[in-house]
């Protein structure tokens, strides 16, 4: 059992007594109208935990879910009283973000997968009334980098909704691998999916790792991650990264590059890190291609965002390509900034015909955008600002505070130590509002995402200890009303990790423990970045 208090992220408004209700054999899970979706969650999820049958039919207490159109869509409340449970949500949404809460305080054990024997099962008596502060509270996970497969995205799906976040920006393509099947163009995942080696370390390492690496995700796979999503209230956004950052699609794919200035046959998918300086054609056969690339798309994923990169694209193969000298001089562009705006703008209206509305990194900005797009601002606060002013809707995720892939610590034990120093600390006091903007620009900030960039991340562990603990402390930042940053109770944060560390133990997290990296988890002798070099690229 734990504590009211222990919760992460933490409630909006919370009262507890000095009384308990005990589940048992004989416990009921009984749901009304509109609840069915979270009683077949919990009955399976606590049920497996606990051993605990929790029937619809009642006889030593219930746990009753319902819904209430007075609270917030993603908002609940949770009443455990010793005689029963009643958890109401204001939508689906906010029923489920409740029974996340609701097995948080059943304790660390509630996260198993199968009873430990002599377990008590009881939850303190509480009244807890939350809603989340912002709508988008997101995730960016980069498996174009390094693959990982359907099974450790499902994995990161519950992770996600143990922490009440609802948007995965899953990033399925880069310079180095092509993730996702597109039926009509087949060798985007024969050849564009993997690579001959990969480069250990950061970009300047001398150290390789001289094996294949690579993998895909087939339609079926991305209508089952889709659906997997959705039946825990995530949503799951698609990037497909244009015009820059498209290495993998042209190795495929030959003409889609600027074979009039480079071989572009003689391209392979990029095996190293950094800003490709191979950059798609501005042609319309590259337009028609990509069109292709997202009408498939849109069938596999409902979202109302698709993410289209537009970030890092070198113009220097298009100053010295005569295709696309002309395309500016037909066009009536000032210059190759002009051009990658048009390739933008082309998407911009092409999914909002559709229905759908882009969302791209800050880059974007640069060349105007239609209303409905909206942008992630990753350089710092000042594309979101930017944006916000414009009438834009913004996801605050600035690389200063929210990149994952940064490091932890500056100890010289530190995994592959790459770009700031980013402790947990430093998460928790980062705001996505910036206080720059007026009461009305700040609505348009719609939400905020953690970046996890996987170059240096090779498995799953890598990944786990970077993006953990800071994860939850990010979770609570986008969930929680919490203070102006200099006057949020850090300490107090730390103290409700320390019950959260045991959650995240019998969910089999490789955190990074808060004493810094096990022996197993360094990488001594890989190179990373200077502690004061520059910022890294995605």
């Amino acid at each position: 059992m734990t504590e009211v208090t222990d919760v992460i992220p933490q409630p909006q408004h919370a009262t507890s007594q000095d009384a308990y209700f005990d589940l048992g054999p004989d416990t009921g899970l009984v749901a009304d109208d509109g609840a069915g979706r979270t009683e077949r969650w919990l009955r399976a999820t606590l049920g497996a935990a606990t051993g605990l049958p929790l029937a619809p039919a009642t006889g030593g207490g219930e746990i009753r879910l319902s819904l209430d159109g007075g609270l917030a869509t993603e908002g609940y409340r949770l009443d455990i009283a010793p005689t029963g449970v009643h958890l109401a949500g204001g939508g689906p949404a906010g029923l489920f973000w409740g029974a996340q809460t609701l097995r948080q305080l059943l304790g660390p054990d509630a996260f198993r997968r199968a009873p430990l024997p002599g377990r008590r099962w009881r939850l303190p008596a509480v009244r807890i009334q939350d809603a989340p502060r912002f709508g988008w509270r997101g995730l960016m996970l980069d498996v174009a980098r390094h693959f990982m497969p359907k099974e450790g995205v499902l994995r990161y799906l519950d992770l996600m909704a143990a922490h009440k976040l609802n948007v995965l920006h899953f990033h399925l393509t880069d310079d180095q691998g092509w993730r996702v099947e597109i039926k009509r163009h087949p060798r985007l995942t024969e050849h564009g999916s993997w690579r001959s080696r990969t480069k250990f370390g950061h970009r300047a390492s001398p150290l390789w790792e001289d094996k294949p690496h690579g993998g895909y995700y087939t339609q079926d796979d991305i209508r089952e991650i889709v659906a997997y999503a959705a039946d825990r209230h995530i949503t799951v956004v698609p990037e497909i990264d244009v015009p820059g950052h498209s290495q993998a699609a042209i190795a495929a794919y030959p003409e889609l590059g600027n074979a009039d200035v480079v071989d572009t046959t003689a391209l392979a998918v990029w095996d190293t890190w950094g800003i490709s300086p191979n950059v798609l054609a501005p042609t319309d056969n590259t337009l028609r291609f990509y069109e292709g690339v997202f009408e498939e798309l849109l069938e596999l994923f409902p979202s109302e965002f698709v993410h289209i990169g537009g970030d890092e694209c070198p113009k220097d193969q298009w100053r010295r390509s005569a295709t696309a000298q002309a395309r500016i001089e037909e066009l009536a562009l000032a210059d190759e900034d002009g051009l990658q705006a048009w390739f933008i703008q082309h998407f911009d209206t092409w999914l909002a015909a559709r229905g759908r509305r882009l969302i791209g990194w800050d880059e974007i900005l640069e060349g105007g955008l239609a209303k409905g797009a909206a942008v992630s601002s990753w350089r710092g606060y000042a594309g979101g600002i930017a944006a916000a002013r414009a009438g834009h809707d913004v996801v605050m995720c600035p690389e200063q505070q929210v990149y994952l892939d940064h490091r932890q610590h500056a100890g010289e034990d530190e995994p592959v130590p790459i770009g700031f120093v980013r402790t947990l600390e430093d998460v928790y006091r980062f705001e996505p509002v910036p206080a720059e903007l007026t009461p009305k620009e700040a609505e348009h900030v719609i939400g905020t995402q953690a970046n996890v960039w996987t170059e240096v991340m090779e498995d799953q562990q890598r990944v786990d200890y970077q993006t953990f603990p800071r994860l939850a402390a990010f979770a609570e930042v986008s969930w929680s009303a919490l203070p102006a940053p200099d006057q949020r109770d850090f300490d107090a944060f730390e103290r409700r990790m320390a019950a959260h560390y045991r959650r995240l133990d019998a969910l089999g997290v490789a955190y990074r423990p808060p004493g810094g990296p096990l022996p197993w988890q360094r990488r001594p002798g890989v190179l990373g970045r200077p502690i004061d070099g520059p910022p890294p690229n995605k």
